[in-house]
């Protein structure tokens, strides 16, 4: 996990979030209100890439948060609301990029060299790959 994240996710979630308003956008021009749960999602990814960035690995729960984005997702929000606070979150996630302790690029080298492990302890019969509903992946890490 080590090896993968770096501040390179702060291009994927900001990709995303990106495209996602922009489909939000389109819905409001088509049908005068967004989708209330698309905005919720796009709220709450803004805030977990600050996680990512802040903390060094993906942080899932909302925290504080939680209770205004079930809001946003009823609808109780305004989306002048709702749009004030993507831009502040997006401003906090750019500064968490600033600041963070990740790595600019992911370590590929290192990816790489664990994959290969991966597939040879699993080729040899080492490591048995879970099956569908086996979540655990405990023994690849070894």
């Amino acid at each position: 996990r080590d090896a993968l994240l770096s501040k390179f996710a702060f291009d994927t979630y900001a990709g995303y979030t990106l495209s996602q308003f922009k489909r939000i956008e389109s819905g409001i021009r088509n049908r005068g209100v967004p989708k209330w749960k698309h905005v919720m999602h796009l709220l709450r990814l803004l805030i977990s890439g600050t996680g990512l960035m802040r903390e060094g690995s993906v942080v899932l729960g909302v925290g504080e948060h939680r209770e205004r984005l079930l809001a946003v997702k009823r609808g109780e929000v305004p989306w002048d609301d709702c749009e004030a606070w993507r831009l502040s979150l997006h401003r906090e996630f750019e500064v968490a990029r600033d600041a963070s302790s990740l790595p600019d690029r992911p370590d590929a080298e290192r990816a790489d060299a664990w994959l290969i492990s991966v597939r040879r302890r699993a080729d040899a019969g080492d490591l048995p790959l879970p099956r569908h509903g086996q979540p655990s992946f405990s023994a690849w890490s070894e």
